[in-house]
């Protein structure tokens, strides 16, 4: 079964996050949910969704002022917005702030799905061809870079990008890559400082290196091809 695609949902609605959630479940996404403006910014900038389904209503927030600041701090992902306005004004507002698409309450999912996969597909044919990691001179390279990476760099990097979305705790890493040698685990955290070095920007590279709390470290974004 092919994984489910990660989409985050901004609403200020428990169940009408809930709902979205069950809905765009059942046609393969994995979805996150968030409440407010200011825990929802972070993650529109973070690389970690294919796509974002956003409310115009926000509580007391702007979902509109919302996907201006996203776009503002350099978000990407495809951005559909939902409301029960469907005044022309309200409209071409979320669309001028930066919004992909635009639907009105009461929708019906086929359709909001079959929005989010024209969005997708846009974007993806505009990214560029994903980075490579070269095994024959140990090195991560683009149309427009190229980065040498040490021994245990280049499989340090192999094995995010082979379980890329998905966490990897640091014990796991370790065993995979020094086991045996008599060093302490925070070797890890030293290799992955190295990478996040190398390959900073992100951007050249179309993914980062992310630290997921009590979960590992995880590879976002477009993984590296061999």
């Amino acid at each position: 079964m092919k994984d489910a695609a990660p989409l985050l949902v901004v609403d200020d609605d428990p169940e009408i996050c809930s709902a979205l959630a069950r809905g765009l479940g059942l046609h393969g996404y994995a979805v996150e949910t968030r409440n407010r403006a200011d825990t929802a910014l972070p993650e529109l900038t973070s690389q970690r969704y294919v796509a974002a389904v956003v409310d115009v209503m926000l509580g007391a927030d702007s979902g509109i002022e919302l996907v201006r600041a996203a776009r503002a701090g350099g978000a990407q992902l495809p951005i559909v917005m939902l409301s029960a306005l469907s005044e022309v004004e309200h409209r071409a507002a979320g669309l001028e702030a930066g919004a992909d698409d635009y639907v009105v309450k009461p929708f019906s999912f086929d359709e909001l799905v079959a929005r989010l996969k024209v969005q997708e597909r846009r974007v993806a044919a505009l990214r560029p061809s994903p980075a490579r990691l070269r095994a024959q001179d140990q090195s991560l390279v683009t149309e427009t870079r190229s980065e040498h990476l040490t021994e245990r760099e280049f499989a340090l990097l192999a094995l995010l990008a082979d379980h890329a979305g998905s966490p990897l705790s640091r014990g796991t890493i370790f065993d995979a890559l020094w086991a045996g040698e008599s060093r302490s685990e925070n070797v890890v955290d030293v290799y992955i400082g190295y990478l996040r070095k190398k390959l900073h920007p992100a951007s050249d590279f179309g993914f980062e290196i992310t630290t997921m709390r009590n979960r590992g470290f995880c590879l976002d974004g477009v993984a590296p091809t061999r």
